[in-house]
């Protein structure tokens, strides 16, 4: 009588059921909407499966930070925010503009028989650059008041792309530190090569998304937006920028930075 004899599970298996569980648990709580989830599932099956546990810690500090921060409440003197769009539970492609950058590196890392430490440098750089970001976002928007144009220092409405604070800085550079320091720890890659990977990343993407990246105005209440139409119905018209260009594609083009400049250093 023959026997069914069952495959062991894969490290790709195991990463799967992992990343499964993370975005059910990320869904359930609202983190992320569906698509978001099928997103975050792909990239956790990337990452989870090619890396190990170094580099699932290592996605998991960006993930958890950043959507945790975005959950502390604004101040009662904190200044609105203009109409970007995206608010609340993250889509897919909020999710792949951040994540798929780094998972491809874990897969290049895997894969790469003498990668001599490049590929899982420039998993944490893209991470790094992510992270950086979310931080100088977050962060700036609470505390750290009116924002900024980058280069000609004009003031900007608080939450649209390009501007910066002095807070919203130096919460951008700790972000990148923190995975920088998590790569570091966990044997990832060097700190330094991180960390300034992960600054440079931001940095392009403040600047992208000050010159780049569409900028429209309202055609009734005349304020700056990110979207068409506007929140209170209206049409709206483009000011600045690409149409083309959105905050996606100008995350997912920082991310690459990131990854390419912690390769180099790496």
């Amino acid at each position: 009588m023959s026997t069914l004899s069952l495959a062991p599970l894969t490290t790709y298996d195991w990463g799967a059921l992992f990343a499964l569980l993370v975005a059910f648990t990320a869904w359930r709580l609202r983190w992320l909407r569906l698509d978001g989830a099928l997103a975050a599932f792909a990239i956790g099956t990337a990452v989870f499966g090619s890396g190990t546990w170094p580099y699932a810690l290592v996605l998991l500090l960006f993930f958890a930070s950043g959507t945790l921060l975005g959950k502390v409440p604004r101040g009662a003197g904190a200044p609105a925010l203009v109409d970007v769009g995206k608010g609340g539970a993250r889509d897919g492609a909020q999710v792949l503009a951040n994540g798929a950058v780094a998972a491809v590196c874990a897969l290049a890392a895997h894969s790469a028989a003498h990668a001599h430490g490049v590929w899982p440098a420039a998993f944490a750089g893209a991470l790094s650059a992510a992270a950086a970001d979310t931080w100088a976002t977050e962060i700036g928007t609470r505390w750290g008041g009116a924002p900024h144009h980058p280069l000609t220092l004009r003031p900007l409405p608080a939450g649209i792309s390009g501007g910066v604070t002095f807070i919203g800085t130096l919460g951008g550079i700790a972000g990148a530190s923190a995975v920088a320091l998590a790569a570091q720890r966990l044997g990832i890659a060097a700190f330094a090569g991180v960390a300034l990977a992960g600054v440079a990343g931001s940095m392009l993407d403040t600047l992208l998304g000050a010159s780049l990246q569409a900028q429209r105005r309202c055609g009734q209440c005349r304020e700056l937006c990110e979207t068409d139409p506007h929140r209170c119905g209206a049409q709206t018209t483009l000011v600045r920028g690409f149409p083309s260009v959105d905050n996606d594609m100008v995350n997912f083009t920082a991310t690459l930075c990131g990854a390419a400049v912690a390769y180099l250093l790496a």
